[in-house]
């Protein structure tokens, strides 16, 4: 029997290199701005570097600058959802993500990601031409509460002739830079010489947009960590063999015999409401940065391509198809309850009725049938999820609990209900009951991070430009004062 495999999958793999479908034309490259762009050979269009372009090699070089830079490009034949392709994926993008092997504790993830989230579209009206209903490939955190859809930046020319900051502002009245570097001292504004297409001025970029798993913590060796699947320039690529990895076994120890590299599934598809919809085949795709984020002296995050190939049919290979994703904790958890964000996977498709058991390594901690965690003592914590029907599927996550008996606020007038939501955020912090009052964040170090005078009723405050961890919040009125902590994701 063992024979008899291995002779199919030979067949399969010469069939393959006979014929493969790599990427057969770029019909657009709108980088955001970044330390490689307007510089080969990651930074130039297709045209100006023909020799590592990605077009018909898994070895080409392509980076899409800082967030919602994306590029587009197309197969020679549409790309068909199968359901005998293995695992059920229909193509593959390769990048170029690293991991730290020397280091143990997190040696099954890749250490260096910069995630990029990818589209399909299909040429309904049968022009050639990507002008039909673009669909997100929703990976592994598309449901994630940081997830922010229509996410909007806006970068303006610092009009500088060699590196300069890039200033950028969100439509959640977040502003900040695109820093420039020692190693890279071109603009990083595209230029109008080499991306005509993009206002000399400033350009709006818009898109979904993911949390960033960023780790500068030691400045030497900053982390970028992978996510669990569903995301270019985000998992480790091998020697190509026309066969894709799996991507529902991250973590588990499975020896692959893929290509390595991120494969997708058409399935994955979702319309603008975040339901799922069935396509029977894509004729374009498009990759985009779904990050924005500073990796300090390695610069911005900016997802990278190098190359793509469609996935043949081959009911011979099978794998797992269930797959838990967690979302990750923060280091340090303060109070005495936290909402997890759990969800069972088949197929890349959320089983919203699936169910997820727990068991945790604390006494005094567990998770709820609503998925929160609930806590009466401190100490470090390891809590798994397992399907209930299949208590082999599991996934881990680890944090510190540091318990407090009302951990949420300090009330120096009980009859003024101020609230404080979403606790933790990622992005941005509203506040109930607190009209014509004074707002101050400050750091558990004491230092003011945010003031706002005359703070309005439920007006949002922009929060996601400080660094993960616990703040604590001022509230001052003319007739009450209140302290609230909340985590900031």
């Amino acid at each position: 029997m063992k024979i008899r495999i291995i002779a199919t999958v030979f067949v399969f793999l010469l069939v393959n290199a006979l014929q493969a479908q790599f990427i057969s034309e770029v019909l657009e490259f709108t980088p955001a701005p970044g330390q490689f762009i307007n510089k080969g050979p990651w930074g130039m269009p297709d045209n100006h570097n023909p020799d590592v372009s990605i077009v018909g090699r898994l070895d080409g070089a392509m980076s899409l600058g800082a967030f919602g830079g994306y590029v587009v490009f197309k197969f020679a034949e549409p790309v068909k959802n199968h359901p005998d392709n293995p695992y059920g994926v229909d193509f593959v993008i390769y990048g170029n993500p690293l991991k730290n092997i020397s280091t143990p504790e997190v040696s099954n993830r890749v250490t260096w990601s910069e995630p990029g989230i990818v589209y399909v579209m299909k040429d309904e009206n049968g022009n050639g031409l990507p002008d039909d209903t673009w669909y997100e490939l929703a990976g592994s955190d598309y449901f994630f509460s940081s997830t922010i859809k229509n996410y909007e930046v806006t970068y303006t020319n610092p009009s500088q002739d060699v590196a300069a900051d890039v200033p950028w502002t969100d439509n959640c009245g977040n502003t900040g830079f695109v820093f420039a570097n020692n190693f890279h001292k071109q603009p990083y504004y595209p230029s109008n010489a080499n991306f005509p297409h993009i206002n000399e001025q400033s350009y709006m970029l818009k898109g979904t947009k993911i949390q960033d798993y960023v780790d500068r913590t030691n400045p030497s060796y900053v982390t970028s960590f992978g996510r669990p699947w569903g995301y270019a320039d985000n998992t480790l690529r091998a020697r190509y063999n026309g066969l894709p990895d799996n991507p529902y076994t991250r973590g588990m120890d499975i020896e692959e015999e893929g290509s390595g590299g991120d494969a997708f599934d058409i399935s994955w598809a979702v319309d603008a409401n975040g339901n799922y919809i069935d396509l029977d085949e894509v004729d374009f795709i498009k990759v985009q940065n779904g990050v924005l984020a500073d990796g300090g002296w390695l610069g911005e995050i900016s997802t990278e391509i190098t190359g793509a190939f469609v996935v043949m049919p081959n009911d011979t290979v099978t794998g797992e198809l269930d797959m838990i994703v967690i979302k990750d904790l923060p280091g340090e958890i303060v109070g005495n309850s936290f909402q997890l964000e759990v969800f069972a996977y088949h197929k890349g498709r959320w089983d919203k009725d699936r169910a997820i058991s727990w068991t945790s390594s604390l006494g005094d901690a567990n998770v709820n049938s609503s998925n929160q965690l609930v806590f009466t003592s401190s100490g470090e914590v390891m809590l798994t999820a397992s399907l209930t029907d299949r208590p082999e599927i599991t996934e881990t996550v680890k944090t510190v609990l540091v318990y407090e008996d009302n951990p949420s606020s300090i009330d120096l007038d009980q009859s003024h209900n101020i609230m404080l939501y979403p606790n933790p955020a990622a992005s941005h912090i509203f506040i109930s009951g607190a009209e014509y009052a004074s707002v101050e964040i400050y750091s558990v170090t004491g230092n003011r991070v945010l003031i706002k005078q005359a703070y309005s009723d439920n007006q949002p405050l922009a929060i996601a430009h400080l660094s993960k961890g616990v703040y604590v919040v001022k509230v001052k009125g003319l007739n009450f004062n209140k302290t609230i902590r909340f985590v900031k994701e």
